[in-house]
């Protein structure tokens, strides 16, 4: 049975009811739990998944906010969420939803102090380099540095409020009544089996559609036929339930890329090397792109070269850099990452074209000596020369998560066409309308995180307060 079905019949039985159902057990709908919880309502969270991963688990784990106590502590004081604003327009050269860019900005930072303070989550800066079109160091995660201990330590903080977590249960129907009034919804077992689940509210945190190659293919042609770094149950259910309700849909062509992913290990490369000094060439030698115009359109430039296929190039300073992140060490270990004495040995150990490759490394030491200007317009003065020895890591672009969807007011809720907001049904994430715009090259870092627990926060407490509200069923 496909998911996505909308049911305008009164269910037969109902096996169980509660307050807020989430559908989704990601960053969104573990914040949305949390907050419906604390605004005094009881709230079950369903997962397709045996174990609940998601896009969380996938990323790095990095989201950013402005204005934060964390941000103070090493000195960013000058912070603020108009300034976030403005860099988030700023990246999708102002094609994003202004209210939605206010609403991620002025949400996030008190989601992640409120997730310090009520759920003991630890938050730290990363100072170390900046991301681009990040105007202000404000990259918060949680020690480990990766998106798998961030959802681990969601899923403890969930546990602790004794918010039940059901997983393998997948959500195929919706039913709602004639003023679209979301009465229950149907959950499907892997042997076949349904089962009811009656509630006032239901919060949607099932993120986009990148595990649906069609829908990528209509809505998103250009990343169609590259790699999915993404989660295979983001089949875009979500969508599906707005499109049949009359919702309002927006920037379906809007995605996040990334274009470093280690091939054929599927490893994420940290952009910050490319940042910080490093350059990317194609099979052939040669640079074809400015690589700090972000690493999200970057897939796009890498996919077009021959093969679908870049490496990065760096150097022993960048190399011990990058193993402060855990990707990278797995990298490592892999055997991904390639070593080289000099120019030559690069050649060799790539098998990248040596003379064309000198001449790529030559260029780019003219373009830091400022002897020479860069013709894709990126500024190499402000790093140090890349020097042997020499670090390589063959790369491919790729399709980590959807920014399009259901269109949310400033509390969450779900939009009809019209404008009008529908009772009770809420939306953040991946399943909500993003901040990045309609195009790849909007992608501000860490936007998708950003409107996981940004939104999420949002529409688990205007659920909670909702559902407290309500009359009983």
């Amino acid at each position: 049975m496909n998911g996505g079905r909308i049911s305008r019949e009164i269910p037969e039985s109902i096996d169980a009811a509660i307050d807020v159902v989430v559908i989704g057990a990601g960053a969104c709908g573990l914040v949305a739990a949390l907050r419906a919880r604390a605004a005094g309502s009881e709230v079950i969270v369903l997962e397709r998944d045996a174990s609940p991963s998601g896009s969380t688990s996938m990323s790095s784990g990095f989201v950013p906010a402005p204005g934060t106590r964390f941000q103070k502590e090493i000195g960013v004081t000058d912070d603020t969420p108009e300034r976030f604003a403005a860099d988030i327009l700023a990246k999708s050269k102002g094609k994003s939803d202004a209210a939605l860019a206010r609403l991620a900005s002025v949400s996030i930072g008190p989601a992640l102090e409120w997730l310090a303070d009520a759920h003991g989550l630890e938050w730290i800066v990363l100072d170390d380099f900046l991301y681009p079109g990040h105007s202000r160091h404000r990259m918060h995660a949680v020690p480990e540095k990766t998106g798998v201990a961030l959802e681990a330590r969601l899923l403890s903080a969930v546990e602790a409020a004794e918010i039940p977590v059901v997983t393998e249960a997948h959500v195929t129907r919706l039913y709602a009544d004639g003023h679209d009034r979301i009465s229950a919804v149907e959950i499907t077992r892997p042997d076949g089996a349904t089962e009811v689940l009656g509630c006032k509210v239901l919060v949607l945190a099932c993120n986009g559609f990148g595990g649906n190659r069609a829908l990528v293919r209509q809505h998103i042609p250009e990343i169609a036929d590259g790699l999915y770094y993404g989660h295979e149950g983001n089949t875009g259910d979500a969508l599906t339930w707005g499109e049949a309700l009359g919702a309002r849909i927006r920037h379906l062509s809007g995605y996040q890329g990334h274009g470093s992913l280690a091939h054929p290990h599927g490893i994420l490369i940290s952009w910050a090397l490319m940042m910080e000094g490093g350059i990317q060439v194609n099979s052939e030698g040669l640079r074809f792109s400015n690589e700090h115009g972000g690493y999200s359109e970057q897939a796009v430039n890498v996919l077009a070269q021959p093969g679908g296929i870049a490496w990065n190039i760096y150097d022993a300073r960048l190399h011990d850099f990058a193993q402060n992140f855990p990707d990278y060490r797995e990298a490592m270990t892999v055997g991904a990452i390639r070593e080289a004495a000099d120019v030559s040995a690069l050649a060799r150990v790539t098998g990248l074209p040596g003379a064309a490759l000198a001449r790529t490394l030559s260029e780019a030491a003219l373009y830091q000596s400022g002897q020479a200007t860069d013709p894709f317009g990126r500024d190499f003065t402000g790093k140090p020369a890349l020097a042997a020895p020499y670090y390589a890591v063959k790369v491919t672009g790729a399709l980590f998560h959807t920014q399009g969807g259901l269109m949310i007011d400033d509390q969450a809720r779900v939009l009809r066409e019209n404008g009008s907001p529908f009772a009770n049904l809420f939306a953040g994430g991946g399943a909500a309308c993003g901040v990045s715009g309609p195009d790849v090259s909007g992608y501000l870092s860490g936007n998708g995180l950003l409107t996981a627990i940004g939104f999420g926060s949002v529409a688990g407490a205007s659920a909670g307060s909702l559902a407290r509200l309500a009359p009983p069923r």
